[in-house]
């Protein structure tokens, strides 16, 4: 079974820069970037698109929360009705810039706290959902299987991707390992290794040394994890040596 490679891009702010996008360009298959709410503005987001359609590289808008400062990292309590406005004024602007580079947006993924937030919130999960089917309802959702965004996507019809993440360790319940414990953001070693019992098995260890099932047709490396490119490089190359097409799934 194929899979995808994706990253979190396009997230530097002015003339702040985080992570090198133009590496990870060269080997993702899928690119999140950053729609001006939690990172990105506008040059960046054109920048990026550029480089994404010339490699070949699927664009994905990297929806947040208005939250420069926190990184969109930070819990905020956002309307449903708001949130579904914020997140189709981030499509579409993100479109714009992938439109002007000669591509589209082909999917949608929520961003850090949104992310989770949304997945464990039924009407957060519907409000984006209905964003995105407003703009485009041939756009895929891009997020963590068996959670509340799957089940709204399914009842909206929105085709769905489950993602895995490389790079971040995960607790029993199958969710993420906040960023402030030890070994919660992986080495390159531990996440090659996470990526390859997560193509094999659809399976990843957790944080506590046991296991738990990760049900994901795309992989994630975040742009802005040490030594993110090496990572991504090493992760790539293990899945085609390992017989696993790597290719986007948009």
């Amino acid at each position: 079974m194929a899979l995808d490679l994706n990253s979190d891009l396009g997230e530097g702010f002015g003339p702040w820069t985080m992570g090198d996008d133009a590496a990870m360009l060269d080997i993702v298959t899928s690119a999140n970037i950053a729609c001006g709410f939690h990172a990105g503005d506008p040059s960046i987001m054109r920048a990026t698109c550029a480089t994404a359609v010339r490699n070949g590289v699927r664009i994905g808008a990297h929806v947040g929360y208005r939250d420069l400062v926190g990184f969109g990292r930070r819990a905020i309590a956002v309307a449903p009705a708001e949130l579904r406005d914020e997140v189709l004024y981030q499509i579409g602007a993100l479109d714009a810039f992938a439109k002007t580079a000669g591509d589209r947006v082909r999917y949608v993924k929520p961003h850090g706290a949104l992310y989770h937030a949304a997945a464990a919130d039924r009407e957060l999960a519907e409000a984006l959902i209905t964003a995105l089917a407003e703009y485009d309802a041939e756009l895929a959702l891009l997020g963590p299987a068996g959670t509340e965004l799957e089940t709204a996507a399914a009842e909206a019809k929105i085709r769905f991707v489950g993602e895995g993440f490389a790079d971040r360790a995960y607790t029993a319940s199958g969710s993420l390992a906040p960023r402030g414990l030890p070994g919660a953001v992986l080495h390159a070693e531990e996440a090659v290794a996470q990526a390859m019992s997560i193509a094999a098995s659809r399976t990843a260890r957790t944080i506590d040394g046991g296991e738990v099932a990760v049900s994901a047709a795309s992989l994630c490396v975040h742009g802005d994890t040490p030594a993110a490119v090496e990572m991504a490089r090493r992760i790539r190359a293990s899945l085609a040596e390992s017989g696993v097409p790597v290719e986007p799934f948009a």
